[in-house]
């Protein structure tokens, strides 16, 4: 068994997102009978060791309320979204938003506590840890600190209600009605199910602090909901007061209980390298995901080009609960694409439940019960040779670097298309990885002069394919390694010297 106050040694770990109502309703559903996190089977566990996993992500553990979880039901916009996901929606299946947590307590109908704790013992016997939730921006509309401590939430006024009734309510607390606001971020209308915590109260604050510290004995890290929402100037920005920075004290508390704890936040408008600063050990990269979705190879190896330190510390996906299926989003020859420039670049590779299997319908947050979706053969069987990829040859340990294409010969601008880099594996071996990102065939040179190589014949064994081609390693330095792809095609080569 792993000693669980010790750091991910890997440098480059990944990270598996479940949601855990739907799968375990799922589970129950193939069952015939109610299934728990008790009743996982050794072989489920196994198999997410025997594919490279460092990180199991159960979302959605903590206990809802009543009260948000009826708004959910009653939402009129909600239900149209929940009914198209599900045409045979009942109440049954709303269970209400996992982030709006009413107490930070395992759901009995998870198994609870002594379930998530067993769980959690049978991962780290297998290498793998435990990341669970932290929202920190709000509550549920009937967590226990409306009624105790309702000067934790921001409060409003009569006429606040009146001139934006989607983003204030009407509570009864402990110390009789009052207006708060509910929780949100400055861009959008409230979430009519949750509440605004006060981050400009410091008692507030040490009560978080000590949330997050006792979330550091049940798991070995956290995924922190909206974290950019909790800096001083964003606070400021959404609520008109100041607050003292949250995330340094909150870290190093954790941190305290739990030394090896680790925390991913989910981060927008540019602002990971603020949190980085804070002490995150990785944030979302979704502007690589938009330009993945959306954008060209050149933007993406401008995305590449940045400071490795920060690069290290990014999370790649291509789709998790808030973002559409990646089977859904990229059409499947770029969805391919788009993994291999994802997945093999640095930072935490990080892969949703479904994703594996293609599976194509996004579930609410507030479902617990997705649709059953036929598994996708040429999908699953990527993804199986990518992860096998991903264990070895020096993906998740090496050093990186990326390379830059090179015309051709003269008047080819299809260079241009190319994405590529180069991984040194701590054995010393060489693997380059490079993708056509375009709808057409492309060719570029890759010039290998700084990468170390002897003066000797290669070999080249596409670790993705079944190409094998000798190569002549002067003629790989310069004028260097001639590429031929067609549209969205790739290589991902090991270099071996004859």
């Amino acid at each position: 068994m792993i000693d669980p106050d010790a750091r991910v040694s890997t440098r480059y770990p990944t990270l598996y997102e479940i949601n855990t109502r739907v799968w375990l309703q799922r589970l129950s559903a193939e069952a015939g009978r109610p299934v728990t996190l008790t009743d996982i089977d050794d072989a489920t566990l196994d198999g997410f060791a025997r594919r490279g996993f460092d990180w199991i992500w159960l979302l959605g553990v903590w206990r809802t309320g009543l009260a948000s979880r009826a708004v959910s039901r009653s939402d009129a916009g909600w239900r149209a979204e929940f009914r198209e996901t599900l045409p045979d929606l009942s109440d049954e299946d709303i269970a209400g938003s996992c982030f709006a947590v009413a107490a930070y307590e395992v759901d009995e109908a998870l198994g609870g506590a002594e379930a998530l704790a067993a769980f959690r013992t049978r991962l780290a016997a297998r290498g793998l840890r435990l990341m669970l939730d932290f929202v920190g921006n709000h509550t549920a509309l009937d967590h226990p600190w409306t009624r105790s401590h309702p000067e934790y939430y921001v409060a409003g006024t009569e006429e606040a209600l009146a001139a934006a009734p989607a983003n204030w309510c009407r509570i009864d607390t402990g110390r009789g009605p009052r207006i708060l606001a509910h929780g949100r971020d400055p861009n959008y209308p409230g979430w009519a199910d949750t509440l605004q915590l006060d981050y400009a109260n410091s008692a507030l604050q040490a009560a978080q602090v000590a949330v997050l510290s006792a979330i550091a004995r049940q798991c070995d890290g956290v995924r922190c909901d909206m974290a950019m929402l909790l800096l001083p100037d964003v606070f400021r920005r959404t609520w008109g007061t100041s607050a003292e920075p949250f995330w340094p004290k909150a870290i190093a508390a954790a941190r305290q209980v739990h030394p090896g704890f680790a925390f991913l936040a989910e981060a927008y408008w540019d602002l990971e390298w603020t949190l980085q600063q804070q002490g995150f050990d990785w944030c979302y990269d979704k502007r690589l995901y938009d330009r993945l979705v959306h954008e060209d190879a050149g933007a993406l190896r401008a995305h590449l080009a940045a400071d490795p330190a920060y690069q290290d510390r990014l999370a790649r996906f291509l789709e998790n609960h808030d973002e559409a299926r990646a089977a859904a989003a990229f059409p499947w020859p770029r969805h391919r694409a788009a993994a291999i420039v994802a997945f093999l670049s640095p930072g935490l590779r990080f892969f949703y439940e479904g994703q594996f299997e293609g599976a194509r319908v996004h579930v609410p947050m507030h479902l617990r019960r997705g649709p059953v979706e036929p598994r996708d053969a040429a999908v699953a069987a990527f993804y199986e040779r990518l992860l096998r990829v991903m264990r070895g040859g020096g993906f998740r340990d090496g050093a990186w670097s990326a390379l830059a294409p090179r015309s051709a010969w003269d008047g080819n601008p299809t260079w241009q298309d190319f994405v590529a880099c180069l991984w040194r594996t701590p054995d010393g071996g060489w693997r380059v990885v490079v993708v056509n990102f375009s709808d057409h065939q492309a060719q570029c040179r890759l010039s290998l002069a700084d990468a170390g190589l002897p003066d000797c014949p290669f070999r080249l064994v596409d670790l993705m394919g079944d190409e094998v081609y000798e190569r002549d390693g002067h003629e790989m330095r310069e004028p260097g390694l001639y590429i031929d792809l067609g549209a969205w095609r790739y290589n991902v080569f090991r270099l071996d010297p004859l």
